[in-house]
Formats: C-alpha cells, structure tokens, sequence
C-alpha cells in the first residue's frame, strides 16, 4: 500500500512545497508515454487537489451535468473520509470540466449527486498545457461534511485514497492509478485497493 502526506497549506498555495505523486500504475496496453500526478494539500477552505496528464491526445467531448467524463480524457480522485466507513467519493473531471461526482461503497452501490453549481463548489481551475491538460480544484468541507458530519482533521487522521487517469474512448485507451489495483476485471471502484493518505497537523 502506497503512503502519502497530506500537508497544510496557506490560502495561497505554494504549489512547489507540495509533494508530487505520480499515477504511474498502468493497465490494458496503456501507452508508456502517457504519464499522469498529483498534488494534494489542505488549507482553510478544504482539502486541495492538483492532477495533470502529459503525453495525451486529449478528448475532451462531454459536458452538462449528466456528461460521462471518464470517456474522454479524465483525471480523478477518490477518496473514503472515515475510518470504519466503507463509502467514499469519486471525482471524475475532463477538460471541459463536466464532472462525475458520486458517493457510495462500489461501482454498483453509489449515488451520482448532481450539483448544478458545481463551478462554484469545487472552483476547478483547468488548462491545457504543451503536453496534455491540468487541474487545479477544492473539495470543500461542507460537502464532505453533509454525509460525513464527524469527519475533522487532527493528528494521526488518514484517508484511503487513489487517485486515477482514464480514457475509455481515446484511441489507444488508457488507465492508470496511483495506488496499482490488483482486481479483475479492473475497475477503479476497488476501495480495497486504496492506498493511504494521512493528514500533517
């Protein structure tokens, strides 16, 4: 199991201070070339997450609310809040910044939740770079609070996570994961893969 720390961050963030993982687990002929990161940190306003992807041909055809990113080029993070709970959230995101946000205890037993001022919410910050595209988003307390009232952040709290890069309909496709996944058939819903994240106080 693969371990990282989740730092404090000030309202600006230095995004050079923060710990870089890669999401270099890769899966189904996925190309060598293709390469996926991430950053996270926390600060006043939620827990902050930065993924970008190099090397891509980047699709980027779905959009609205009941768009299904994870077709495009798509870069996500899930994570399970509390300890002894087995739910967590998968954030899903394509360039175009539709969203996929979903809570629940596998692929089959979750719930899409629709937010229509997700903009707002998460405050995703997306660019496309020389090669491939990044994205700079919140997860802010309020949601995580609204299914998890108990979750806080103090010494010693951890968090299963993944974080993941998919295409389904990217010519070749392709999927990787920070933390490898050693279920099949693969599916990014296999919290029992998580690796574990864990909060500096």
């Amino acid at each position: 199991m693969k371990y990282y720390q989740i730092k404090k961050a000030d309202r600006e963030i230095d995004w050079s201070a923060v710990e870089r993982l890669e999401i270099g687990c890769k899966y189904l002929d996925t190309p060598p070339e293709i390469c996926a990161f991430a950053q996270i940190c926390y600060n006043d306003d939620g827990i902050q997450v930065h993924l970008w992807s190099e090397n891509d041909d980047v699709r980027a055809v779905e959009t609205g609310p009941l768009g299904a990113p994870y077709l495009d080029s798509c870069l996500e993070f899930f994570f399970s809040p509390m300890e002894g709970d087995t739910r967590y959230f998968n954030i899903e995101f394509n360039s175009n910044g539709c969203l996929f946000l979903g809570l629940g205890r596998s692929r089959s037993d979750r719930t899409r939740l629709i937010h229509n001022d997700a903009d707002v919410l998460f405050a995703p910050k997306i660019s496309r770079t020389d090669t491939g595209w990044e994205i700079f988003y919140t997860v802010p307390y309020r949601l995580i609070h609204r299914f998890f009232p108990d979750f806080e952040i103090k010494k010693g709290k951890t968090v299963r996570a993944n974080c993941y890069k998919c295409a389904d309909l990217t010519v070749p496709a392709n999927y990787l994961s920070w933390n490898p996944i050693d279920q099949s058939p693969l599916t990014f819903h296999s919290p029992e893969c998580f690796g574990l994240m864990e909060f500096e106080v």
